[in-house]
C-alpha cells in the first residue's frame, strides 16, 4: 500500500485530461523510480512555471511574460486576428504555423446550458480591438459545435459595423479520415463545402 503522500500525488495526476486512476499510478511509479533524472527536473518545471505563470492582456494567452510572446513578436500580422474559444485552441493553431496573424482568447463559448453569457466571455474586448483598428480580417477558429457556431455567428453580427472581413475555418473531411467513419454532420458540412476539382 502506498504512502498517504504518494496517493495525494496519484490523486492529483488522476484528475489530469486523458488521466484516470490506473494511468496515475503508472505514472507515479515511474516518477519514483526515475526520481533524479524524471521526477526532481519535473518538480523544478512545476514550480518555475507555477511562480511566473501570467495571462497576456493582449490576447488572453497564458505564458510566463506579459505580454505573451506571440503579441511581443513584431514579424506578426497585426492586420489578421484569430478569434479561438480557449488557450488550448490557440496553441494547437499556433503549432501549425501557418497563421502568421494574432490571437484572441475568448475564455470560453456561448452556452445557454452552462449559463456562459456574452458578458462572460472576453468579446467586448475582442469588438475593441477591432475598433482601435489595423485589424482586417478576424478569423472565427470556433469549435464545430452548436455553442461554438452560436457564439461565432454573435460575434460576427458584433463586428457587423466595423469594415473588418469576418472568417472562419472551414468544416468537413478530416485528413486521412475515411468516410465511413464520420458522423452525418461532418459529412453535410463537407457536402455543403465542395469545390470544383481543378
Amino acid at each position: 500500500m502506498a504512502s498517504k503522500e504518494i496517493e495525494t500525488l496519484t490523486q492529483a495526476l488522476a484528475r489530469l485530461p486523458g488521466l484516470g486512476p490506473r494511468s496515475a499510478r503508472r505514472a507515479v511509479l515511474h516518477l519514483v523510480k526515475k526520481r533524479e533524472t524524471v521526477l526532481v527536473p519535473l518538480l523544478a518545471a512545476l514550480e518555475s512555471v507555477s511562480d511566473s505563470l501570467v495571462t497576456c492582456t493582449n490576447c488572453g494567452n497564458v505564458d510566463t511574460v506579459n505580454p505573451c510572446g506571440i503579441c511581443a513578436d513584431p514579424r506578426r500580422d497585426d492586420r489578421a486576428l484569430c478569434v479561438v474559444e480557449d488557450v488550448a485552441d490557440l496553441w494547437a493553431l499556433d503549432r501549425s504555423r501557418l497563421f502568421p496573424g494574432r490571437y484572441h482568447v475568448l475564455g470560453g463559448r456561448l452556452s445557454a446550458l452552462e449559463g456562459v453569457r456574452p458578458e462572460d466571455l472576453t468579446i467586448d474586448s475582442l469588438v475593441a480591438r477591432v475598433a482601435g483598428g489595423g485589424v482586417d480580417e478576424v478569423v472565427l477558429a470556433m469549435n464545430a459545435t452548436l455553442e461554438g457556431q452560436t457564439t461565432a455567428h454573435f460575434i460576427a453580427e458584433r463586428l457587423e459595423e466595423h469594415p473588418v472581413r469576418v472568417t472562419r475555418l472551414a468544416h468537413g473531411l478530416p485528413v486521412g479520415g475515411e468516410l465511413d467513419y464520420l458522423d452525418e454532420g461532418t459529412l453535410a458540412q463537407a457536402l455543403r463545402a465542395r469545390r470544383p476539382v481543378s
